[in-house]
């Protein structure tokens, strides 16, 4: 069936719940999600305020605010300005997760941004999909994403590890090293970033020591350790989120820092506060460090208008690629002169690519009123959506910590798929 009408179930379903907690008072009538299609772009997220990966949400929610804002500068969506943002926290817990999309789907959203992490989003894209709504992940990297049944209703402006992996692999061979361990999360990114480096290594010539995959919330990890160690290696590939820091930690302990072998991670890991936390007073320790990240902060004139919108913000990373999923989605809905998801997914993937070149929502939307098509190139870099809805090419970031411990980009690489 249509995706409107599948909507319109859980809506009924949603008004029914709040006038039963409500009553038959004004409030009740005024929480009443709206119908798709009644004009009105709605926008929600599911994203990190509090959690493990707490550092990722400020500059993901302040882009998606500042798009929204940028869209009503320039007049709104389907001549209406966008509302104000669902909120929902993704909270490190796929529970919490899962039920953060229950309450901003049953707010009548027509597009969820989020989550940040890949297996917050699995925990929820089925309801969301389901429900006929788009989602859009600015940071989800995970290869599962490419071929996952969403109906058609999944996109992201984070490249897959599939991009990634080949890169990280250049990077530790480009360093000499011939003998790498890898270990990795026990979810969908770490797994999927850490056979993606695999198989990039072993094409390069390299010796895979050993491949281990863990339990993020183990009480320690002195086992998968011991085991990097034992297997000789001159090289580690760390793939974690926050849980990196006491590896990384352990690891210095059993003479595997930077020091001794080559030490390298991922963009679950890329964090100013890295070297402070894994060794407080003596950030210079993880000197020499490397890693690899979907690129972040290149557009100049975005960073520093954001910066103006949001200027508490320190973090950048993943705020560009939030900002073209919500710029994407308002300009398929002006494409579609529609507000209902069922309508402007269609276009989700063409206004990426094949038509006149425009990188503002303004331009865009004005090109798009002249009957034009158009190629949006975000503030992330070109978008060229395939057809599954993702980036058919990335921009990686190579960075490493220099000796005082301070975070320093190297360059950036672009990677396309393996032929």
């Amino acid at each position: 069936m249509r995706a409107s009408i599948r909507r319109s179930v859980i809506f009924t379903s949603a008004a029914a719940l709040v006038m039963a907690v409500c009553g038959t008072t004004g409030t009740a009538r005024s929480a009443v999600p709206a119908e798709p299609g009644d004009g009105e772009l709605q926008f929600g997220y599911v994203l990190p305020e509090t959690g493990q990966l707490a550092f990722l949400g400020p500059p993901q929610i302040e882009s998606l605010k500042f798009a929204i804002k940028t869209m009503n500068d320039a007049g709104g969506v389907l001549g209406k300005p966008v509302p104000k943002v669902v909120s929902g926290d993704e909270s490190g817990s796929e529970a919490v997760a899962a039920q953060s999309a229950d309450r901003v789907l049953a707010a009548g959203v027509d597009a969820i941004i989020g989550a940040a992490a890949s297996a917050m989003s699995l925990s929820f894209i089925d309801r969301v999909t389901g429900a006929g709504v788009v989602q859009c992940s600015g940071s989800n990297t995970a290869p599962t994403f490419t071929d996952y049944e969403d109906d058609g209703f999944y996109f992201r402006t984070a490249p897959s590890d599939a991009l990634q992996g080949p890169v990280l692999a250049d990077v530790v061979r480009g360093d000499g090293h011939k003998r790498v361990a890898l270990v990795g999360r026990a979810d969908d990114y770490g797994r999927g970033l850490l056979e993606a480096t695999k198989k990039s290594l072993e094409d390069r010539g390299a010796t895979v020591t050993v491949a281990e995959t863990y339990d993020p919330k183990a009480a320690n990890f002195d086992q998968v350790v011991q085991k990097v160690k034992n297997s000789g290696p001159d090289a580690a590939v760390v793939i974690a989120f926050e849980e990196g820091t006491q590896i990384l930690q352990a690891m210095i302990e059993a003479g595997l820092g930077p020091d001794r072998i080559g030490v390298y991670g991922a963009d679950g890991l890329r964090s100013e506060e890295l070297p402070s936390l894994v060794a407080p007073g003596r950030p210079q320790t993880l000197a020499g460090m490397k890693g690899t990240a979907p690129a972040s902060a290149s557009n100049e004139e975005y960073v520093k208008d954001l910066r103006k919108f949001a200027p508490k913000l320190k973090e950048l990373q993943y705020a560009p690629q939030v900002f073209d999923c919500a710029t994407t989605i308002a300009l398929a809905a002006e494409k579609a002169e529609s507000d209902d998801p069922a309508d402007f997914v269609e276009e989700m993937n063409g206004i990426t690519k094949d038509g006149d070149k425009c990188t503002t929502f303004a331009a865009c939307k004005e090109l798009l009123a002249d009957g034009k098509d158009i190629d949006y190139d975000g503030v992330s870099g070109p978008l060229e959506f395939t057809d599954d809805g993702e980036p058919g090419q990335a921009t990686i970031e190579v960075f490493a910590y220099d000796e005082k411990g301070q975070l320093q980009t190297l360059r950036t690489v672009v990677s396309k798929p393996q032929e």
